[in-house]
């Protein structure tokens, strides 16, 4: 098991920027988040987590690692789409899944080109296919190619740690991008925080 890596360097940046973040990260101690190291299995983990609850997620996750094994392109197209389906997520996203599965394996797609690009790039390399959006595209960032600087207005338990830490009733767009600024370059560490405090920890 591998996790999200980062230091002292990181954390003392966050906390010489903010106050009640540096409150957070004295309290909490070091955050243990695992990664996927590898892409594809990366993407498909990140399809599976899009809407649902963490612990719809952690039982639909473990039911296709319990199936597929490894997840690879080649494994996952060892199943019928109904196959898949079955684990617990929607036809929709099993058909995505496998057809990213048929872009790899066809050479139409290369994730590993991915590494070569900024991060908003990668977004949009992402987000043309089909169900993946910019939320997806964020997390297969975060948790598999550990990108320091990313914090996701699409995710609501973001939101909701940004709104619990600063007793914010309300938080749009131009605030969340204030504190993006101010977390950045490490909005990755700072999310690590933020999903805890969300968890209400």
């Amino acid at each position: 098991m591998e996790f999200f890596q980062y230091g002292q360097k990181e954390t003392d940046y966050l906390k010489k920027k903010d106050k009640r973040l540096a409150e957070v990260i004295d309290r909490i101690g070091p955050v243990q988040r695992e990664i996927i190291p590898d892409l594809f299995a990366g993407l498909v983990n990140s399809i599976v987590g899009q809407q649902i609850s963490t612990k719809a997620f952690i039982t639909i996750w473990n039911r296709i690692k319990d199936l597929f094994g490894t997840v690879t392109p080649e494994s996952i197209l060892s199943k019928s789409a109904e196959e898949l389906q079955k684990c617990g997520i929607t036809m929709k996203k099993s058909v995505y899944i496998r057809n990213i599965a048929v872009d790899i394996i066809n050479g139409s797609l290369n994730l590993d080109e991915l590494y070569e690009l900024p991060d908003d790039e990668v977004c949009h390399r992402l987000s043309s296919l089909n169900g993946i959006g910019t939320w997806t595209a964020e997390m297969l960032m975060t948790f598999s190619m550990q990108r320091p600087d990313i914090l996701s207005w699409d995710d609501l338990a973001i939101r909701r740690g940004i709104m619990m830490l600063y007793r914010h009733k309300k938080l749009d767009k131009n605030l969340f991008e204030r504190y993006k600024k101010r977390y950045s370059p490490y909005g990755s560490v700072a999310s690590l925080y933020l999903w805890e405090i969300s968890l209400g920890k």
